[in-house]
């Protein structure tokens, strides 16, 4: 993302934990949790491992990334611009995107499950695209929660016109922060999506908010960043007992979700994470700038490479399993890129897929990378 100031170390953590959701979408294709995917068929149970260590913290860590920018975007925009940015960048092609690429998830799950329980043929097909769209949503998710989330902070800041909150969370310190996990474990339990957890609006919108009024607070992470050492292992010790604890089991159950523990161990992740990424990752180059560049386009259409290449690894070839998991992600390291600048160089579909509404302000992106 582009605005405002920038911390090269947020958008490095950024475009990092993206590529973790790439590589944590290939396994979970194939998980031996229990947790609901397009593809019925199970992989090797110890890859859930990797599964179960990062799920509960690093959506978590992209609404805090999300708060912070949006922080530094306000800072040069307007309410009514900063809005109408998010819903070109952001909304709109989460929800085109549905109706565009949607329908093929739900086109590999009905190959495994019959969604329509023997009656699709009864269906008229514009009724059955619809379905097949809306139960496609997929990672687009994210998008829809983001766009809300800074609905909110555009709220909160015109009701707290003199900014008070934001003094408020300028006086907080390093004890007092590592006690809110309990609002984190507090907010767990709120605004959570029956059934299949997918939308947990409470926490997700309280860690955008944390984002926005505690964590866009540099000294307060410089202060994260002389700690960083120790609680980088506290995260791993407690992420190893956290996946010790929580194998076999669904680790996408609130039940899981919204143990103390479980909140503890993201709360610790995602402080060390600021922390030692403030110490590490504050740098640039070409490829972290194209990275950068490109995060959001990469979220948007990864999963859609993903799903239509594992169908066709399991259906049509018979492997070692592992040699699945490879090809796939050889798969989405070369075609994920060409599809996203085919897509880039398709005006009117740039838009709606990727929120890229001139081609010229793409091209001075390339140009200044390359040069």
């Amino acid at each position: 993302m582009d605005d405002g100031r920038r911390l090269d170390y947020l958008d490095n953590i950024r475009w990092i934990t993206v590529l973790l959701v790439i590589i944590y979408h290939i396994i979970y294709l194939f998980n031996n949790s229990g947790v609901i995917s397009n593809i019925n068929v199970k992989g090797i149970p110890v890859m859930d491992t990797f599964l179960i260590f990062v799920y509960p913290w690093f959506m978590c860590l992209l609404f805090v990334i999300a708060g912070i920018s949006s922080r530094y975007s306000l800072e040069k925009r307007v309410d009514k611009e900063f809005i109408k940015d998010r819903a070109q960048r952001i909304l709109v092609p989460s929800l085109l995107g549905i109706f565009i690429y949607g329908w093929v998830s739900s086109v590999i799950t009905n190959q495994y499950t019959d969604m329509f329980v023997g009656k699709g043929d009864a269906i008229p097909g514009v009724i059955k695209y619809l379905i097949y769209c809306l139960a496609g949503i997929g990672p687009l998710w994210f998008c829809h929660v983001l766009f809300i989330g800074s609905l909110l902070i555009v709220l909160i800041k015109k009701i707290d016109k003199k900014d008070k909150l934001t003094e408020i969370c300028r006086k907080i310190n390093l004890p007092v922060l590592f006690a809110m996990v309990f609002l984190v474990w507090g907010s767990s339990f709120i605004l959570n999506t029956p059934l299949i957890t997918v939308y947990r609006f409470g926490i997700y919108l309280f860690m955008m908010l944390l984002g926005y009024y505690v964590f866009s607070n540099q000294e307060l992470i410089i202060k994260l960043e002389k700690v960083s050492l120790p609680l980088t292992i506290a995260s791993i010790v407690t992420g190893i007992v956290y996946v010790v604890t929580y194998y076999g089991q669904n680790f996408a159950d609130n039940n899981v979700l919204n143990d103390l523990f479980s909140n503890i161990y993201l709360w610790i992740c995602i402080l060390s994470i600021l922390g030692i990424g403030n110490r590490f990752l504050n740098f640039k180059n070409k490829f972290t700038q194209y990275m950068t560049g490109n995060n959001f386009s990469f979220y948007i259409l990864h999963y859609v490479v993903e799903l239509v290449l594992g169908y066709l690894i399991v259906t049509y070839l018979d492997l070692p399993f592992m040699i699945n998991y490879i090809l796939i992600l050889l798969g989405v390291i070369i075609i994920l890129p060409l599809l996203v600048e085919i897509v880039k160089r398709i005006p009117f579909v740039r838009y709606m897929v990727l929120g890229i509404k001139k081609n010229f302000a793409y091209f001075l992106c390339l140009v200044h990378i390359l040069y």
